[in-house]
């Protein structure tokens, strides 16, 4: 498999039986064998996006010093700004070229308070682009969680609960250009995501990379009107493996292209932080005996950002 499959998602939300069915299927087939997809018609305007990404290039645009009023250090850069370097891969010691900012859950829930989102006095309309997007990526989030649960034999409306008001976070990063040889190609290093499912709304410039079951990198390109959907280390856990977090990178452009920087918005959703990540009994037998200890979704989150670096 030389590219990611690609599926349209109207043919679930609006399709026929049959067509609902075969999105299923074939989803569920991407997630097992290379855990990547591309969603068209995945119900974002095109224009919202554009904002956003206008947004995010003035933000980064800002002075060091005025980015800094926003840092969340001290709350392990789940709001707000992250500067350069403080973000590594897990099991590497150098920090991703990157800088980033974090829009996070804006609902309320009555067992759980989430950190208050962080407002930036000098750009308003940041503000206002980020939550609008993150509300509309949760809802196609969901409709994405609904064709899992389908895969998995669980009701339909198994994750509606479980990850609406989740502990979700919008991420924007920065890659800024490169100004002299890098020590090597990667400007993020290899990973998995942490959260449920992720959803990456297009890039500024090439770079992504999947690692398929060849071990062969595998380049994500030609998904610009797409949403690049990818399974991450919740979901896996949940399915007992059967569903694959895939590892994956950002390497270097080539050096004709240098001097462009590179913006990236992923939507990490999360399920709520009380939700139980215990194995799947369905995903559990005797060729797949059960590989992971119960925990909930605070508790792996936790630990997971102390191996990236973010908490202590």
């Amino acid at each position: 498999m030389q590219t990611i499959p690609k599926l349209d998602l109207s043919h679930f939300t609006q399709g026929s039986p049959a067509q609902k069915n075969q999105f299923v299927h074939d989803l569920g087939e991407a997630f097992e064998q290379i855990g990547f997809v591309a969603i068209r018609n995945h119900g974002i305007p095109a224009d919202t996006l554009k904002l956003l990404y206008q947004e995010v290039a003035n933000f980064f645009a800002l002075a060091d010093e005025i980015k800094l009023k926003y840092d969340d250090t001290l709350g392990g850069g789940q709001r707000g700004y992250t500067g350069f370097g403080k973000e590594h891969a897990k099991q590497r010691n150098a920090g991703d070229l990157k800088e980033f900012w974090h829009f996070g859950q804006y609902e309320t829930l009555t067992d759980f308070t989430y950190p208050p989102n962080k407002l930036v006095d000098e750009l308003p309309n940041f503000n206002t682009a980020g939550e609008s997007v993150y509300r509309a990526l949760e809802h196609t989030g969901i409709q994405m969680l609904r064709a899992i649960a389908l895969h998995l034999q669980l009701d339909e409306s198994y994750f509606d609960d479980r990850a609406s008001k989740g502990n979700s976070i919008l991420r924007a990063i920065h890659y800024p250009p490169i100004t002299q040889d890098p020590k090597d190609a990667i400007r993020a290093g290899e990973h998995e995501d942490i959260n449920l499912i992720t959803l990456l709304v297009g890039a500024s410039a090439d770079g992504l990379e999947v690692l398929n079951k060849n071990n062969e990198w595998i380049g994500v390109t030609e998904v610009e009107d797409h949403i690049v959907v990818n399974v991450g280390d919740m979901l896996q856990r949940l399915t007992n493996d059967r569903l694959k977090s895939t590892t994956h990178r950002v390497v270097n452009p080539p050096k004709d292209q240098w001097n462009n920087p590179r913006y990236s918005i992923p939507f990490f959703l999360h399920p709520r932080p009380d939700v139980p990540l215990n194995c799947l009994p369905q995903c559990i037998s005797e060729q797949n005996p059960k590989k992971y200890e119960d925990c909930t979704a605070m508790e792996f989150l936790l630990e997971r950002l102390r191996e990236i670096g973010l908490i202590k």
